[in-house]
């Protein structure tokens, strides 16, 4: 079974400046030195969190779109981090993945953020993704949808002993008021879920006055905590060993006994 590692860039943001961002990531995925599986960006990591969606989207395809799928060739990895799409009249905070192949998957957030009003101008998510790289499927969630359980509930087949994923990861835009809830809502969904749980959270202060503190993190499918970047720009490497994993998963597989259920869209 293959090992994944992942690079988490943990930066601050140019507000609402995606040429300065573009510039400013591409300059930190080219500072990375080791072959890596995964590069993972922030939420919104074009513009920082802004609810300017009018001004900031692009539609699929021009700059941000071609940015990613050329940060994945240059570099072998799957880059991803989510940005302002439109679609017709809607827009959505779009969780978008590069392949080094030059194709392309792509994630909605679903749960939007109701104290910034994120409601009122991006449409939420209709289905979860399950990306299929290198023998990992990956989950990829954005910021908010951290505080939902049941969005990211992993399931087990119990003819095959499957899980759903291996590895679930959230972008975000987390702020300093409430990162004490990051923290422990990670660690949680690595235990329930018994995958590896990433965290690629920002830094910084953004146009509106809010504090990010970072505290990007790696958690396995203990809810050890294998990586943990604190309030400063830094970009966190880490490998993940999926046949320990496996293994735990066989002897202990408490997500065959959860509740099943089903969420209505």
């Amino acid at each position: 079974m293959s090992d994944l590692t992942v690079a988490i860039i943990q930066s601050d943001l140019h507000w609402e400046n995606i040429d300065a961002n573009l510039a400013s990531f591409e300059e930190k995925i080219w500072s990375i030195t080791e072959p890596v599986d995964v590069i993972i960006l922030p939420e919104m990591f074009n513009t920082g969190f802004s609810m300017a969606a009018g001004r900031l989207a692009e539609v699929s395809g021009l700059k941000t779109h071609k940015w990613l799928l050329q940060m994945a060739n240059q570099s072998d990895a799957l880059v991803g981090g989510s940005y302002i799409l439109k679609e017709g009249s809607n827009y959505f905070n779009r969780f978008f993945a590069a392949f080094p192949d030059g194709s392309f998957q792509t994630y909605d957030k679903r749960h939007l953020f109701t104290l910034a009003k994120e409601e009122q101008f991006f449409n939420g998510g209709k289905e979860r993704l399950i990306i299929e790289y290198k023998d990992w499927k990956i989950c990829p969630q954005v910021c908010y949808d951290l505080r939902f359980p049941a969005w990211t509930k992993n399931r087990m087949d119990k003819k095959t002993g499957r899980f759903e994923y291996d590895l679930l990861m959230y972008v975000a835009s987390w702020p300093k008021p409430r990162i004490s809830a990051w923290d422990t809502l990670l660690k949680a969904r690595a235990i329930e879920n018994q995958a590896y749980t990433l965290g690629c959270n920002r830094v910084g202060k953004d146009g509106n006055g809010y504090e990010y503190v970072g505290h990007s993190a790696a958690y396995d499918y203990l809810g050890e905590q294998l990586s943990f970047a604190d309030n400063h720009e830094e970009i966190i490497i880490q490998k993940l060993q999926k046949s320990p994993q496996e293994e735990f998963r066989t002897k202990y597989p408490f997500v065959a006994d959860s509740d099943d259920f089903t969420i209505n869209i």
